[in-house]
């Protein structure tokens, strides 16, 4: 290779994977929403009806291609691939297409969450589009893979050992080997299929149990995003790896970073943490690096996942402590954001609802915007959609005017466009606090919304000076207040 080539590939290189990290939003919208297990048809709808007109940026959406069909239809089923063909309980690929093209007409972007690391487990499976597997004898005749395409059967025993972890069965599912170029091409074709439909990027399901040599040349082989679909030519697909890093392992999360943006399970450790009272509130004056964590446009934050919501994560079951760690999350110019989307569980295995076990049951909305037959839809809860109102508002903007009283009542500024107060102490909040915004009256939008010229919460009223008497009782049903300048009556 000429030293002219050379230096053009690895330019290439750089500009790929820096070009990773852009999820690609449109202009002044800044959180995405895991509509998890929602149908394609119900995801379309929604995007036109409520995530455009509240402001959401883009939807990660449950694995879209064949997975195996287990006994009592358990959530976990969509993450053991049986094929690549586009057509799971969530829809088939003209309602997958329909879906990204509504979504992407209304600026909502969209990111399946993808498997690259295994297919599924077991002995004789079935899969959702009808395609037969024999996974205990790696052969899959659907994509077709044969026991030439994996690793050798192994389990992961020890944590601390790279290679157990990356080339070993993770509970049982066969594990691929990316290092073969046939296997490599499998999964660009896949890929870049989806990319010409107009997905935005990918949730790279198990990142941490593949080697990031071999993923960087997949990723690298990836297309541009679709221009016909709303994508500024030669946009990169956004990549979001999900990488368990707690410490304590070998394997880190600094090792994919480079690659894309890493789900931050410390965010959401801690600040389920901190919402439960485990630390001061006071102490969040220095969120994001400052605890620990990766640097702010290589960190994916949430406060639970689908995983840690049914183990340690906090989650919607405690609604209002969750509200207050989600409103955080969205007021502090941190990472970039995910909220969640639940259905109702009871137990770790439970599935979407439905009536007959199978067929996944349509959301269903009541007049204050909530969800019912099953879902949770936390990305409809007030307090959550317009956090995410305010986020677009301030956006651009870092946080001045912290106060505390010392504990668990803060309050602080995003420059002079929002203004937000947390009280987790067992007695009110009701204090004077500078507000950083022009004088006027304002709704509070986690007690209400602005309804005309009024508010249908608190109203809190900015004086000359900027600053207002911030009441947050115990008694009130969260114990979050924000305002910001689009919240001015």
């Amino acid at each position: 290779m000429t030293y002219l080539k050379l230096i053009a590939a690895v330019i290439f290189i750089i500009s790929a994977t820096n070009g990773q990290h852009n999820p690609n939003y449109w202009n002044g919208r800044d959180v995405m929403v895991h509509l998890f297990e929602w149908k394609w048809e119900d995801i379309a709808n929604e995007c036109e009806r409520f995530l455009a007109p509240k402001g959401y940026a883009g939807v990660q959406v449950s694995p879209v291609t064949e997975n195996a069909v287990v006994k009592n239809r358990p959530w976990w089923e969509r993450y053991q691939p049986v094929s690549y063909i586009i057509n799971t309980r969530s829809g088939n690929e003209n309602q997958f297409r329909d879906m990204v093209t509504r979504c992407n007409r209304v600026g909502v972007r969209i990111y399946p969450d993808f498997i690259m690391n295994h297919m599924a487990a077991g002995e004789n499976v079935a899969g959702t589009a009808g395609s037969r597997a024999e996974p205990n004898k790696k052969k899959f005749p659907g994509v077709p893979y044969s026991q030439n395409d994996f690793h050798p059967t192994c389990s992961i025993n020890n944590y601390n050992d790279p290679n157990q972890v990356r080339n070993c069965e993770l509970v049982g599912l066969k594990d691929l080997d990316q290092s073969k170029e046939y296997v490599r091409q499998q999964m660009i074709t896949l890929m870049n299929k989806l990319i010409k439909i107009g997905v935005a990027g990918f949730r790279l399901d198990a990142a941490k149990h593949m080697w990031p040599r071999d993923m960087e040349v997949i990723l690298n082989a990836l297309d541009d995003l679709n221009t016909d679909q709303g994508f500024a030519r030669g946009s990169r697909p956004f990549i979001f790896q999900e990488v368990i890093d707690n410490g304590g392992e070998k394997i880190t999360r600094e090792e994919y970073t480079h690659m894309g943006a890493v789900t931050e399970f410390r965010h959401s450790t801690k600040i389920s943490n901190v919402f439960r009272n485990g630390d001061l509130l006071k102490w969040l004056n220095n969120w994001g690096t400052g605890w620990g964590f990766l640097p702010s446009e290589e960190a994916l934050i949430f406060v639970d996942n689908h995983d840690n919501q049914r183990a340690e994560a906090l989650n919607y079951k405690s609604s209002r402590r969750y509200k207050m760690a989600v409103a955080f999350m969205l007021a502090y110019p941190y990472g970039i954001p995910r909220v969640m989307s639940s259905f109702d569980f009871n137990h770790s295995d439970d599935p979407p609802p439905s009536r007959d076990g199978q067929n996944i049951l349509s959301p269903i909305f009541n007049s204050d915007d909530s969800c019912g037959n099953g879902w949770i839809c936390e990305h409809r809860w007030r307090q959550i959609y317009n956090m995410v109102g305010f986020r677009n508002t301030v956006k651009g903007t870092s946080v001045n005017n912290w106060w505390s009283n010392n504990g668990n009542q803060i309050a602080f500024c995003r420059g002079n466009k929002g203004f937000v107060a947390f009280n987790q102490e067992n007695y009110d909040l009701n204090q004077r606090i500078y507000t950083c915004l022009p004088a006027g009256r304002y709704c509070d939008v986690i007690s209400g919304k602005k309804s005309g010229s009024s508010c249908t919460g608190k109203t809190i009223v900015v004086d000359n000076s900027g600053s207002a008497q911030i009441n947050i009782s115990t008694r009130d049903e969260d114990g979050v207040l924000a305002i910001h300048v689009g919240s001015k009556l």
